[in-house]
């Protein structure tokens, strides 16, 4: 079942959209941003809570520093330097995080009101399309984000793309998870699974120096269930250019087109576990490091720093600068095509 609202603001009609299943659990969707403003869920004991981080107000979602639950664009994650190459023509984007670009700038995809172009019983399709040279990227853009929800609590996530001149792509979602529920507090205590040997350095930029590093021995290594807290405080190289984890993992096994399971997120007050799976080769794990000083949230409150945990399926950070990475280069004979899957479950 799905049931439409409307927000009169500045920046115009903000369509919110929240589809229902047969038990009653949903997700509440925003035209602003694509973005996930609510995904309410039951847990062990079949109480449902909200476990999506977001705002009260639908106008704070309009340039938030945090990205709340949202599809940055059309690069998501960093640019060294704001500068790139596509052939022999070097191209700028803003300068917005230290001296690089970070999901393209404040007028990234993520602070655009997308279209709602199709809607259905458990799905819904927003579609933005940016202009030649806009944010500095070139070619005319075509973006669609499907969102689906399902009878078994997974919000499916379908990302597409077309353009008319060569250009990069590299789509998300930005909605972080708190599984006690939005407003509970730290996630740190949440146990956190990576599907995921190697992940990537980075400088103290945050932008990858260009391999990648074993998890073996390090603060890093989540191949076996952990406390996000845990390791947080260590005397490591990331965890102290983030102020605690903002980094890429390669995901194992890593196939173009094939899904395959990238995180386990799982709280055990609540019994509440998300799988998260996606067809991207890389997945950015943030705990809100600086989530501090964020719009007041729904439960009228600013959210806290580590108040909520990020699961980012993605290309890696600053692709078209690493001739490594798997490519990111969209031409116009071809389709974007990337898939994201948030299954909850309560054990």
């Amino acid at each position: 079942m799905l049931k439409r609202q409307v927000f009169k603001t500045a920046n115009g009609d903000i369509e919110q959209l929240t589809i229902y299943n047969s038990t009653g659990a949903n997700v509440v969707l925003s035209s602003f941003g694509a973005g996930v403003v609510s995904v309410n869920v039951p847990d062990k004991n079949g109480n449902i809570a909200d476990v999506c981080l977001g705002y009260a107000d639908p106008e704070s979602y309009f340039e938030d520093g945090p990205c709340a639950g949202k599809i940055p664009g059309r690069f998501a994650n960093r640019i060294a330097a704001g500068t790139f190459k596509i052939g022999e023509e070097i191209y700028h984007t803003p300068i917005n995080n230290g001296p690089n670009t970070c999901h393209s700038g404040k007028n990234g995809f993520q602070n655009r009101n997308w279209s709602l172009v199709d809607t259905d019983d458990n799905s819904v399709t927003f579609q933005y399309v940016a202009t030649d040279g806009e944010t500095g990227f070139p070619g005319k853009l075509t973006a669609t984000a499907k969102y689906r929800w399902t009878e078994n609590n997974a919000l499916e996530l379908e990302l597409k793309a077309t353009t008319d001149a060569p250009t990069i792509v590299n789509l998300t979602n930005h909605a972080y998870w708190n599984l006690a529920g939005h407003n509970s507090g730290t996630v740190l205590t949440h146990f956190l699974k990576l599907n995921a040997d190697y992940y990537l350095p980075t400088d103290a930029t945050l932008v990858p120096i260009g391999i990648l590093a074993t998890v073996e021995e390090t603060p890093m290594d989540f191949r076996q269930a952990k406390q996000i807290g845990r390791d947080i405080c260590q005397d490591f190289a990331a965890l102290k250019f983030g102020k605690g984890y903002d980094n890429c993992w390669a995901i194992n096994g890593y196939e173009a087109g094939k899904m395959k399971v990238a995180a386990i997120l799982s709280d055990n007050s609540s019994g509440r576990v998300l799988t998260v799976s996606t067809d991207q080769p890389g997945v950015q794990i943030y705990t809100g490091n600086w989530l501090n000083g964020s719009p007041l949230n729904k439960a009228s409150r600013a959210y806290q720093d580590y108040d909520g945990v990020a699961i980012e399926c993605q290309d890696f950070p600053d692709a078209p600068n690493k001739p490594e990475f798997p490519p990111v280069l969209l031409l116009p004979d071809q389709e974007y095509c990337r898939h994201i899957v948030f299954k909850f479950d309560a054990e």
